[in-house]
């Protein structure tokens, strides 16, 4: 994790246990050091994202732990065949990732025959290399140069060594076994090999990587934990196999026994439990703020609430610092991305950093909002994906403060409130550029159709409550994200560009709309984009520094219109107007725009704002004031 307000996590193995997967990890150690069971072949297998190389990485730890305590030499190999050169080979790879850790590991004070051994196979494994080459190039009509294959086999002879008279990978199995034994390698009491990923891989190389293990698997002293989803390995191996797909799921097809004539027994990864999900959250959220030693203590002590079955209320959490938000921001978003996840750590983790570039991204467009909200907002996003389009679709269609409130009103009255209507009438002869919403999914039967769908009102529930003032941009934001055209219905195709342009932020177009170009435009369309204004100012009060200012040109231009001027106005949240926009009012008629001051002087609006609004009606009171 990175430091910083908006941290994120590395997808790397964890070296901490911050899962309880040590319990499966000593579950693997005591089968690969177990006597009774030399040799062996496991596998840990778990969905993508499941934590199986944690579990790797822990079952590590744990072999060189018992090791270490038991003053023995146990070497661990960690492989990952989907990294292999395939011109190479997988199963060629995997001997020469094990014999070349084995060449490090020889005592060369007893002697040169582990040496000697070492070399033999070595050259077997070059033979086969070559040959390999030779075959690959000869399907793509190239002929290997001399030197490539010399390359390969060539290798300066230890005393007493000599060259083995079978090329290729016959009679591995004895020779290896023997260096195993030689006084040189005596002191490792066991090789545990560790393969990860092998289910990303192709067909052939899971096959062949499943073939080097069994190559390895009759000599004692060979542990091997294979993590991969079994499933996803099974039907590699049957396209591996040609077998038809209909075998599957009929006892065990000819890939499944392939698989456990190899592979004596699976351990599943569990997915993680509501607690687990809600402990994972916090354990993340809190390390940011926790020395290295505070952090493992909290570790231990859910580790000790899950054994216990306890809950994060109980956690005694550190006293110097305080984890009350993170706690609850866990307890938030555990219920949804437990459901919408299914327990997937990985998905968790990539959940939490998209929440903090999403907010970091926001913070730096002057989108200001707390990390509650940004994952309120973060969860419909990623985890309803049709409410978030319905969400989208207000606030294109200008309605979304109207629905918000009814929204909230729904999720939390006992009495349902139906969706208020949209204060702009649609034109339903213009023409749609593109959907933008699906419509909610309905909560009751298609008798009694629901104005929002329960999962839209189950998030509505989640606290903060959410205003539609500070949403607007954020939901801008992850539209263009999303790439999802905000296009509304609402206003007549023939004034969507002048309505862009009367809200744009840039001079040159508001100044592109001429005053010869609004009274172009006909009473009646000027009441619609009016309005218009109003409701997207009203739904985004950032606006209006533009919006308000287009209101009134309109207005202007169009002399008998001034009420619906003034309807628009009203809509902007007194705790929203601003001080410049009230002093756009100074120049305007006293007896048309005082009901829009009388709307906005009230005690929610700032204390500058009701100020000026003082001031705007002293000078309306003045003789020549404006």
């Amino acid at each position: 994790m990175s430091e910083g307000p908006n941290p994120l996590w590395s997808d790397e193995p964890a070296g901490r246990d911050l899962l309880s997967f040590l319990a499966v990890a000593e579950t693997v150690t005591d089968a690969v050091l177990d006597d009774s069971l030399d040799p062996v072949a496991l596998g840990l297998s778990g969905s993508w994202g499941a934590g199986k190389t944690t579990v790797l990485e822990l079952v590590k730890q744990e072999v060189q732990r018992r090791a270490e305590a038991e003053s023995t030499k146990v070497l661990v190999v960690a492989t990952q065949p989907w990294s292999y050169d395939p011109t190479v080979g997988p199963k060629e790879s995997l001997i020469a990732e094990v014999l070349d850790a084995l060449k490090g590991q020889i005592d060369t004070s007893v002697g040169v025959e582990a040496q000697n051994l070492l070399l033999k196979l070595t050259k077997r494994v070059k033979w086969a290399k070559a040959l390999k080459m030779a075959a690959l190039t000869s399907i793509t009509l190239q002929l290997p140069k001399v030197e490539d294959v010399l390359d390969l086999i060539n290798e300066d002879p230890v005393e007493g060594e000599t060259e083995p008279t079978e090329r290729g990978l016959a009679q591995f199995r004895d020779e290896f076994e023997e260096l195993l034994k030689s006084d040189g390698l005596k002191h490792i009491s066991r090789v545990v090999v560790l393969v990860d990923d092998l289910d990303r891989c192709l067909p052939e190389t899971v096959v062949e990587t499943l073939e080097a293990i069994r190559l390895f698997l009759s000599a004692k002293g060979m542990s091997f934990v294979i993590a991969a989803d079994e499933d996803r390995v099974a039907d590699a191996i049957q396209k591996r196999l040609g077998s038809s797909s209909d075998e599957r799921g009929a006892g065990e097809s000819p890939a499944e026994l392939y698989l456990h004539k190899i592979v004596q027994t699976t351990i599943p990864i569990p997915a993680l439990s509501q607690f687990d999900t809600q402990a994972y959250l916090f354990l993340l959220l809190a390390e940011a703020k926790l020395t290295a030693e505070a952090f493992e203590a909290l570790v231990a002590s859910t580790a000790d609430l899950r054994m216990q079955a306890g809950s994060l209320d109980d956690l005694a959490l550190p006293a110097d610092v305080d984890l009350a938000e993170e706690r609850a921001t866990a307890s938030r978003l555990t219920p949804l991305l437990y459901e919408k996840f299914r327990g997937n750590p990985r998905r968790i983790k990539r959940f939490l950093n998209d929440l903090h570039v999403r907010q970091s991204v926001a913070s730096r467009r002057g989108i200001s909002l707390a990390s509650d909200a940004v994952a309120k907002l973060m969860m419909l996003e990623r985890l309803l994906d049709d409410d978030f389009k319905t969400v989208l679709d207000w606030l294109a269609q200008t309605k979304l403060r109207d629905q918000m409130d009814a929204l909230d009103r729904a999720a939390n009255e006992a009495v349902p409130v139906e969706p208020t209507e949209p204060a702009v009438e649609a034109d339903q002869t213009a023409p749609k550029k593109k959907a933008t919403a699906k419509p909610p999914a309905p909560a009751a039967p298609a008798s009694e159709e629901a104005p929002f769908s329960d999962s839209l009102i189950r998030w509505a529930k989640l606290p903060p409550k959410l205003d539609a003032s500070d949403i607007s941009g954020y939901l801008y934001l992850a539209a263009s994200f999303a790439g999802i055209e905000l296009v509304s219905s609402a206003l007549p195709e023939r004034l969507r560009d002048i309505a862009s342009a009367l809200m744009s932020s840039l001079q040159v177009d508001r100044n592109a709309v001429t005053d010869e170009a609004l009274q172009a435009v006909k009473p009646a369309d000027a009441r619609l984009l009016i309005a218009f204004l109003g409701s997207s100012t009203r739904d985004q009060p950032s606006i209006q520094k533009f919006s308000v200012p287009g209101i009134l040109r309109v207005s202007k231009t169009h002399p008998g219109i001034e009420d619906a001027a003034v309807s628009a106005l009203k809509l902007l949240p007194p705790s929203e107007v601003k001080v410049a926009t009230v002093m756009l009012l100074k120049p305007e008629a006293e007896a048309t725009f005082e009901p829009v001051l009388g709307v906005w002087d009230v005690g929610s609006a700032s204390r500058p704002v009701r100020e000026v609004i003082t001031k705007v009606r002293q000078a309306w009171g003045t003789p020549d004031g404006n």
